[in-house]
Order: C-alpha cells, then sequence, then structure tokens
C-alpha cells in the first residue's frame, strides 16, 4: 500500500489523545478488506454509549456490512446494496467501504428535543469514529445521500430523521485511486485556530486558556 497523504495527525497546541489525533477522515478503501462482526459490534456500541440529552436515546442505526464468501472475495448484502444505491455521485467512494452505517435520530415531540436528538447523533457519529480509529479501521461519515429514498428504503418511521451514512473499512492503495481522491485527501488537515472559536467575557474575545 502506498504512503498515506502527509500531515494526516491534527496539529494540536498541546496533545490530545493519540485517536482524537489521528482521526480524518479517508477516501480510500480497500474493497478486498472486511470489518469482523466484533469490530462492528464495537463502533455500534461505542456510539450507543455517547452522552444523550435527557437519557432519550434517540439514535437508530441501519447497517450494511460485506462479508467474505468461500471462494475469498467479499460480497455486499442487502442493506449495503441499499445504501450504496442511495449515496450522492460525490460519495461514490464508499462504495469500497466495508460497512455503510445509517445514523438516524428519533426527533421527539417538539422542538426541543428535535435539536437536542441531532446533537446525541453528533455525539454517537464522533465516538464511532474513534473507536474505528483506535481499532486500525478509517470511518468517513456524509451527509450526501437520499434522505426520502432512504426513508423508503427501510421502512424509517415519521419523526425520525436520517442524518448521515459512516463508511468504515480499511485504508486502500492511493496509487490505485482516483486523483480527485488523491489530491482531497493530500491537502492539508486544518482547523480555525483557538483564538477565533473560544471566548471568555465577550463573543470575539479569546479565551484564557493557560
Amino acid at each position: 500500500m502506498t504512503d498515506v497523504p502527509d500531515a494526516r495527525s491534527a496539529a494540536t497546541s498541546v496533545p490530545i489523545h493519540p485517536d482524537l489525533a489521528a482521526r480524518w477522515s479517508p477516501r480510500a478503501f480497500d474493497a478486498s478488506a472486511v470489518v469482523s462482526g466484533e469490530q462492528l459490534t464495537a463502533l455500534v456500541e461505542a456510539a450507543r454509549w455517547a452522552a444523550s440529552w435527557g437519557h432519550r436515546q434517540p439514535v437508530r442505526f441501519v447497517v450494511g456490512r460485506r462479508s467474505r464468501t468461500p471462494g475469498g472475495k467479499t460480497a455486499p448484502d442487502e442493506t449495503f446494496t441499499t445504501l450504496t444505491g442511495l449515496l450522492k455521485r460525490g460519495n461514490s467512494y464508499a462504495h469500497a467501504a466495508s460497512a455503510l452505517i445509517l445514523v438516524c435520530a428519533d426527533q421527539g415531540e417538539d422542538e426541543k428535543t428535535a435539536v437536542y436528538s441531532a446533537v446525541d447523533a453528533g455525539a454517537a457519529i464522533a465516538q464511532l469514529t474513534v473507536e474505528a480509529v483506535s481499532r486500525g479501521l478509517i470511518a468517513h461519515p456524509m451527509a450526501g445521500f437520499d434522505v426520502d429514498g432512504a426513508r423508503g428504503a427501510f421502512g424509517i418511521p415519521d419523526g425520525v430523521r436520517p442524518l448521515a451514512v459512516v463508511a468504515v473499512g480499511s485504508l486502500g492503495d492511493y496509487s490505485l485511486a482516483d486523483d480527485a481522491i488523491v489530491e482531497r485527501d493530500s491537502r492539508p488537515r486544518e482547523r480555525l485556530p483557538l483564538e477565533q472559536i473560544a471566548f471568555s467575557g465577550q463573543w470575539g474575545t479569546p479565551a484564557t486558556l493557560r
């Protein structure tokens, strides 16, 4: 496998947990790889144990995966095939993933429960992706998919909102990846500086963190 594009670890002002620093969203998946049942269970367990506002636990998952055939190849199950068909063209790289996880949120009875159901879903996705890193896997959350198509395909009830699809698998060979994927995955990892996002006293006044 070719080297991962340079400078993938987060450049932080102080050290953070290595798995958090190492988490990024590659697009080059190894189509010959599979995730084990234990790995897949661990990812959903990590998501299940994320913080939940009011203990509502509104997050739900639709899971599709590839399995190893007796001949040694990989074959997708029906759920995986359906999910790949729902992805927008720009996310076609995820067809090579080992598993696809549709993350949904039960929005509840009112605006407040709806808002915090999305917060809970974000926390669940974060924990899932870091658990993937801890197990030597990669994960890429995606917003580009047919939401209404997902509702119909999986019988998702009214009031439950499909929010994202997370592609999970093993890192692929960049020498075999499309030029567009290589270019996008080679861009520097950047975030706004702390003084632009963390404030004290008044909005816009950089927080005193040290």
